[in-house]
This record gives structure tokens, C-alpha cells and sequence, in this order.
């Protein structure tokens, strides 16, 4: 995978937003351990997430 791939799938998986060069978390899925990203903003106002493999949603 090139870095121009890796970049553009750094995106909030809460609301979309591309959180390259913000103050975003990443973590792993509790249940599959995909990659997940969320920005500052969706984290502060516990927004739902869910997994896009498995479906897993969390606050």
C-alpha cells in the first residue's frame, strides 16, 4: 500500500472528516482489530462509531 492510500483512508469513521495533521485518535477494534480513526471533535461528544469489517460500535 503507497503513503498517498494510507493517507486518504485516515478519516473519521464517525463523521467523514479526513483527520490527516489533527489531534485524532487511532486505535485498534475491540472485536477484529481493524484500524479505526477518530477526530478530537466526534471523541469530545462521544459520537457513536462503528467498525467498518465487523460492526462493532462503541462511543
Amino acid at each position: 500500500m503507497s503513503t498517498t492510500d494510507e493517507s486518504q483512508r485516515r478519516s473519521c469513521v464517525s463523521c467523514g472528516l479526513n483527520i490527516a495533521g489533527t489531534n485524532a485518535a487511532a486505535f485498534k477494534c475491540p472485536d477484529c482489530g481493524t484500524q479505526i480513526y477518530r477526530c478530537a471533535k466526534c471523541r469530545k461528544q462521544s459520537n457513536l462509531y462503528e467498525c467498518p469489517d465487523c460492526g462493532f460500535t462503541g462511543p
